[in-house]
């Protein structure tokens, strides 16, 4: 009878150890797994936030540098007021169109000089003797002694901008005074010169004459006597 107690209580031992050492593997792998995964879970969803988040905290300073372009075309508006400090509106550029007087008698020196070449010309030069730029507007009006009519422009050297002349800077024109072929007629020879100067509209005054000397012998034209457009530079005025 103890034997067979005995055993019984060997082989119950036995299932109690086997059974805990079930219990223990069980605790060991599954149940830690399934916890280390639950407490992972938060973290990663944590760490895929941070970049968002990165993002939207430089927004502002891509927003910021967006708008310099319309600051840029605000200022790019108005010049004047922004180089100058002047909110009147009023431009202070002496070489604006606006701000330039006209060339004549009274702020430059006018010399009128006969050329061999073109054959029958003369070229008038006329430097800016002032302390602000001017402008030497359309072409000179031109008038030898008393006579009564006005020569004519050569259309084809009209310039594409008006001639400006800064202190100390010369302009040109160009005086056809008779025709090479002996084309021409009323010849006569003029011993005095009076070069007018156009202001802002054609036709106009701009102010006071020149007179420059002729040669002792003047000078001879007839009916083809014109001029040319003032030009910045002789060679041009002359061809």
């Amino acid at each position: 009878m103890r034997t067979f107690r005995h055993a019984r209580l060997l082989a119950a031992t036995g299932a109690a150890l086997t059974a805990l050492a079930l219990t223990a593997c069980e605790n060991g792998s599954g149940s830690r797994d399934e916890g280390a995964s639950k407490s992972a879970s938060p973290t990663a969803t944590k760490d895929a936030s941070k970049p968002a988040q990165d993002r939207s905290s430089q927004q502002p300073t891509q927003n910021t540098g967006s708008v310099q372009p319309s600051a840029q075309s605000s200022r790019a508006g108005k010049p004047a007021q922004n180089d100058t400090g002047d909110k009147s509106g009023k431009n202070d550029d002496p070489y604006a169109p606006e701000n330039l007087a006209s060339c004549n008698g009274s702020n430059t020196r006018t010399t009128a000089q006969p050329v061999s070449r073109p054959l029958n010309h003369m070229l008038l030069t006329v430097t800016n003797t002032g302390s602000k730029p001017c402008a030497l507007m359309y072409y000179p009006v031109l008038r030898f002694d008393e006579m009564q009519w006005v020569p004519q422009a050569i259309g084809d050297s009209k310039p594409q901008a008006v001639t400006t002349l800064a202190p100390g800077e010369s302009g040109y024109a160009g005086v056809r005074l008779s025709a090479a072929d002996g084309s021409g007629t009323g010849g006569d020879t003029g011993r005095k010169l009076t070069v007018g100067f156009q202001g802002r509209t054609p036709n106009s005054s701009g102010g006071p004459a020149a007179t420059p000397a002729l040669p002792a012998k003047g000078v001879h034209y007839d009916s083809a006597l014109s001029v040319t457009y003032w030009q910045t530079d002789a060679e041009t005025a002359l061809n």
